[in-house]
């Protein structure tokens, strides 16, 4: 952490540069940046600790997904991140996207304990803490999930880990979403395409089995995992053409590039006070606007 740091210094704009699978996300297209040149720091990678009894783990912020799923699937967990291939935790955290099965998994939010974080001025500190039960001060660490790296920038973090489910069943079929809620315990994921929905049960072999059951004299099918859209956007109430919405997420998979979503004023204000109070000169990840983030 302390050469990290260093790499961050005092002054001058400055981003980590993680993967770079989702570089592009809460830049607009349209802008140039015409300041002084961004300098590129990267955070420390690899897994410090991992405590299977306590279900936390600890690692550099710049570890990919797959080296970290693959050493809590060793022991039977997983945490609530995901992304394409070559993500880091890092980065996976800053764009704030919670995983397709959030119904089982939680939200990426859920899953952050504790970040060693390098402030805008150049000043290391720490949000949240080691263990779930933490309510010690403000909760930064929900604020840090989501905002793209402009308040602070993220060196290593504590992550609440989950068992992985003993079995999962994907089931698909003409029935309202609605109908198949009220069949299953809590489903890990809920899709609706406009005609079809889409569920993902998980848990015990027994339970899973149980509501498979029921689900299939209901109507649905046993099926192959979706592929869905590439794109997300917020929902509006209105399904786009090949849109499938996920069920209590408010998430849209779109065939579409989305469009940046609308800001409420008071939302905007606020997130600008916050952004003025870590970052006064805009230091940390200045192209980045998390509010173009369209889900």
């Amino acid at each position: 952490m302390e050469g990290f740091r260093e790499a961050v210094g005092t002054s001058g704009p400055v981003c980590v540069r993680g993967g770079r699978t989702r570089w592009n996300i809460g830049r607009e297209e349209s802008s140039i940046w015409t300041g002084e040149p961004i300098r590129e720091v990267v955070a420390p990678a690899g897994i410090e600790a991992f405590e299977p009894a306590e279900m936390t783990v600890s690692a550099g912020a710049g570890t990919t997904l797959e080296e970290l799923a693959a050493a809590l699937e060793a022991q039977g967990q997983e945490v609530a991140l995901e992304g394409p291939s070559g993500a880091t935790i890092g980065g996976s955290l800053m764009v704030g996207w919670s995983p397709l099965r959030r119904g089982t998994l939680g939200e990426t939010t859920d899953a952050l304990l504790q970040a060693d974080c390098v402030g805008a001025d150049g000043v290391r500190f720490t949000a949240g803490g080691p263990t779930v039960k933490n309510v010690t001060g403000y909760d930064l660490c929900r604020l840090l999930v989501g905002s793209l790296g402009t308040l602070a920038l993220v060196g290593r973090v504590i992550l609440r880990t989950r068992p992985i489910p003993e079995s999962s069943r994907w089931l698909a079929g003409p029935v309202e979403q609605s109908v198949v809620r009220k069949l299953v315990h809590r489903a890990a994921t809920v899709l609706w395409d406009g005609s079809q929905t889409t569920v993902l049960i998980e848990g015990h072999e027994v339970d899973v089995r149980d509501q498979t059951k029921r689900l299939k004299s209901a109507g649905l099918s046993e099926v192959e995992l979706p592929e869905l859209p590439p794109f997300r956007e917020r929902w509006s109430g209105a399904l786009p053409s090949g849109g499938v919405l996920q069920i209590g997420a408010g998430v849209v998979h779109s065939w579409k590039s989305p469009v940046a979503p609308q800001v409420a004023p008071g939302i905007a204000a606020l997130a600008l006070r916050l952004r003025d109070i870590f970052d006064p000169e805009r230091r940390l990840n200045p192209q980045c606007d998390p509010h173009l983030v369209a889900a």
